[in-house]
């Protein structure tokens, strides 16, 4: 089993291996068993045997990443490799600055090994783009290791890498982590900077409700990536681990979700209270249906900068004020709620990870729920609740322990629940 993050770091101060070995071994992964996955289409080997070599010349110290071998979203600039978002004409967009985030992961030790995949313009749950091609699931090649954030995803679930860094506007960081099986963190809105994270030839404000955040195999790591990411130190959430109280939300009446996913959830929750976790099944007292429309509403303006929707209409900006009135109403109600609740737990994706599709009009794709074709747009519960789309939520396999899952309440009070690395969702906490 590939280390993680910290147990890499950890064992270079401790002597049991370098930098530079470490770099050599995930190169070689790479190098093993990406051909048929095609995660990490742009490689910067080179470079990052340079940066391992200087780092064992410095000798190992307490930087929380040491040595540590990942990757990164495409969409992000590194100095000296292209930044295209997979659109064509930007192919051989040269970067000669590094984003703030690669800039604080290389502070914090990180050797950066080269860039994975993404769908054009980060507009897809697949990741596939005529620069670099289609990215497969890492256990079954017809199917989507989903997106935007899918060539991260399949990564990690390779283990290729222990860490990635991603990002996330309407379910890119929890789609494919739910799809792949790893742990991915789509931060508060604002926490992280995301500057050098622009669609190529445009240097203006951030995307309205899109953020940057980690993904990783593990847990921990994923926690302390956060934490390096961070513009600010960020406060924890202060949780009775001892007897967590626990919200379980597997129905939606805007979106539909697949029994095998409302299974998988079901049995967290058992699994939970058999630990002493306090469960309800209760149906909380916000309108998700009016929440996940105003959502929606707002994505579409944001996606498009103002421009017209689907039906020809432009927003103005007091409908745009008003949605921002019924966020800050949406927020207040949630944090209502976790007054009596410590995480709610809840689907990422209303469906698994799906067999890849050519159509790029996400309004013309079915997927199939429970052997039913439905619209696409209908089955995602997670991208926009719970909670209000500002809210900070991780993506937590179904699979993971007690203690991960704990690690994801102390972290945040929000858990996306996502699937196992299998393409249908198994629990199987212990």
């Amino acid at each position: 089993m590939e280390r993680s993050a910290l147990q890499t770091a950890a064992a270079i101060r401790a002597g049991e291996t370098t930098a530079l070995a470490a770099c050599d071994a995930a190169i070689a992964r790479i190098e093993a068993r990406d051909g048929a996955i095609n995660a990490v289409v742009i490689r910067d080997f080179a470079r990052a045997r340079e940066a391992a070599r200087a780092l064992d010349a410095e000798g190992p110290d307490d930087r929380p990443l040491f040595g540590v071998p990942m990757t990164v979203k495409e969409s992000f600039d590194v100095a000296g490799l292209p930044t295209s978002w997979g659109v064509g004409v930007h192919r051989d967009n040269i970067v000669d600055r590094d984003a703030v985030a690669v800039t604080r992961l290389k502070a914090a030790g990180a050797v950066i090994l080269g860039k994975t995949n993404v769908p054009v313009r980060l507009s897809d749950w697949q990741a596939d783009n005529p620069i670099h091609g289609r990215t497969n699931h890492p256990l079954d090649p017809t199917l989507t290791p989903g997106g935007s954030s899918g060539g991260a995803a399949a990564a990690l679930a390779s283990g290729m890498v222990p860490l990635e860094l991603g990002s996330d506007i309407g379910g890119s960081i929890r789609v494919p982590a739910a799809f792949c099986g790893v742990w991915g963190h789509k931060p508060t809105y604002g926490a992280l900077s995301d500057l050098g994270h622009r669609v190529p030839g445009t240097d203006g404000a951030s995307a309205a409700l899109g953020v940057i955040g980690p993904l990783a195999r593990n847990p921990e790591d994923l926690a302390v990536a956060l934490d390096i990411l961070a513009d600010i130190p960020l406060p924890r959430a202060t949780v009775d681990l001892a007897r967590p109280r626990i919200l379980l939300l597997t129905a939606h009446p805007s979106a539909r979700v697949d029994s095998s996913i409302i299974g998988a959830i079901e049995r967290v929750g058992e699994a939970l209270a058999a630990a002493g976790a306090t469960i309800s099944s209760a149906r909380p007292p916000i309108d998700l249906a009016a929440q996940h429309a105003d959502y929606m509403r707002m994505l579409g303006i944001a996606m498009t900068r103002g421009g017209p929707a689907r039906d020809g209409k432009v927003a103005t900006l007091s409908h745009w004020f008003d949605l921002l009135d019924s966020q800050a109403r949406l927020q207040r109600a949630w944090s209502l709620l976790f007054e009596r609740f410590d995480a709610v737990i809840a689907p990422a994706s209303g469906v698994n990870a799906f067999p890849h599709i050519a159509e790029r009009n996400v309004a013309r794709r079915t997927l199939t729920i429970d052997g039913e074709d439905t619209r696409s747009a209908s089955s995602s519960p997670g991208r926009g609740s719970p909670p209000s789309p500002t809210c900070p939520r991780p993506a937590c396999p179904s699979g993971s322990t007690r203690a991960a899952c704990r690690s994801a309440c102390r972290s945040s009070p929000t858990v996306t629940a996502t699937t196992t690395r299998s393409p249908s969702p198994r629990c199987a906490i212990d």
